[in-house]
């Protein structure tokens, strides 16, 4: 289990109602559902995975977060979960607005570009890394806007998206991030986990 999910699993509460927005093929799902006693629902744009997620007797139904999370009542859940997607979109602030529309709060993961691995691949060797959390080739990449951990507290406080939790994870660790550390764990983390509220 992805050290990532299970920090998530952590994050929630029991009894919680839960979307998992690109829930992928259902991995997330799964373990919280043992783990946490929730009533969880996924939204994933590809067939094969939403195919694996029914074969899984996980809820799941096809659709695009740009296009399909309108079809969702306000407030319909207590959670909705978007694991290192954001970065997929094209309207990331639009996505994000969505998601605290449905949810009564948003846990959004997004791999950090600034960690220091990646960038010292780019002043030492001068093309785009590949690494664990950004594992494609520049040009077969789904990533439309990387963005770093500073980059996204900032988008978030300029977009006036209330942060009540904000992790910084790296290999099996995590920790809390505050304005007195933002550049250090910007530099020190490849992940970041965030709770948000409007």
């Amino acid at each position: 289990m992805k050290f990532e999910f299970q920090t998530i699993t952590k994050l929630i509460k029991d009894q919680s109602r839960v979307l998992d927005v690109g829930c992928g093929d259902g991995e997330l799902m799964q373990y919280l559902k043992k783990e946490k006693h929730i009533d969880i629902r996924g939204l994933e744009i590809s067939k094969q995975n939403v195919r694996i997620c029914i074969s899984k007797g996980l809820t799941t139904i096809e659709g695009d977060a740009e296009k399909d999370l309108i079809q969702f009542p306000d407030k319909s859940f207590d959670y909705v979960i978007l694991s290192q997607t954001l970065q997929a979109f094209l309207n990331p602030e639009k996505v994000i607005n969505e998601l605290l529309r449905v949810g009564k709060k948003a846990v959004v993961t997004i791999p950090n570009f600034g960690y220091w691995k990646i960038r010292l691949h780019l002043l030492f060797k001068g093309t785009m890394p590949i690494t664990e959390t950004l594992p494609d080739e520049w040009y077969n990449t789904p990533n439309l806007h990387m963005c770093s951990i500073k980059d996204f507290v900032q988008f978030c406080e300029k977009n006036n998206f209330k942060l009540n939790e904000s992790l910084a994870l790296n290999e099996n660790s995590f920790s809390s991030i505050s304005k007195a550390n933002l550049n250090f764990k910007n530099l020190m983390a490849n992940l970041g986990i965030f709770i948000l509220e409007k």
